[in-house]
């Protein structure tokens, strides 16, 4: 979580097209070597069931005309190996912005008078702030940029937790509890709503 991106990793390509699936990602980063089912055959089924997650494709092979093979199958990205990790962070995070509904704001997020500082993990209300923990930070994140839609317990769990954590709802729960907490010392008039039955939203915003 150095850089503030959490991944769910498998192993073959029937398990990552499983994952895949599941809707929960923001970026699918593909190897396109994969045993089992190749990644080029999971990005196509990808693509077959009408998902528009951004697909980064992985592979050693270079050739133009493998590129283009990817391209025609529904990449949004190509790095051939051997790359720097920091290479694959800043593709990954442009596609991670290019994704999303929301204004894209370098550094921070804004929900009426809150701001969150995306580097430093403070969530600032007027001249008052505070410092997030990491799935604090991580949940408000998803609040702010999804601040139109009611957020499930189980998207949470998926998103801040991973796809195959044995975290709980009451592990949610919990941590709702403490942001409730962090909103209520910075005195802001932003609440965590919560939806009986479905999930939670933000509410107050002026």
């Amino acid at each position: 979580m150095k850089n503030k991106i959490t991944a769910d990793v498998c192993y073959d390509g029937v398990s990552g097209l499983d994952n895949a699936l599941s809707g929960i990602y923001d970026v699918i980063v593909l190897d396109i070597m994969l045993p089992k089912m190749n990644g080029i055959d999971v990005l196509k089924a990808i693509r077959k069931n009408s998902m528009s997650v951004p697909v980064l494709l992985l592979t050693a092979m270079d050739e133009l005309s493998d590129k283009v093979k990817g391209f025609d199958s529904g990449a949004d990205d190509y790095l051939t190996k051997p790359f720097y990790t920091e290479e694959l962070l800043a593709r990954v995070k442009a596609l991670g912005r290019r994704n999303s509904s929301e204004p894209a704001f370098e550094n921070e997020l804004r929900f009426g008078e809150l701001k969150l500082d995306l580097q430093s993990y403070e969530l600032f209300c007027g001249q008052n702030s505070v410092k997030l923990g990491l799935k604090e930070f991580s949940i408000m994140e998803l609040l702010m940029k999804n601040a139109s839609h009611v957020i499930s317990k189980e998207n949470i769990l998926l998103k801040v937790w991973g796809y195959e954590s044995d975290a709980e709802y009451n592990n949610v729960e919990v941590y709702i509890s403490f942001l409730r907490k962090k909103l209520s010392y910075i005195k802001s008039d932003v609440s965590v709503k919560t939806i009986r039955g479905v999930g939670y939203c933000l509410e107050g915003a002026k």
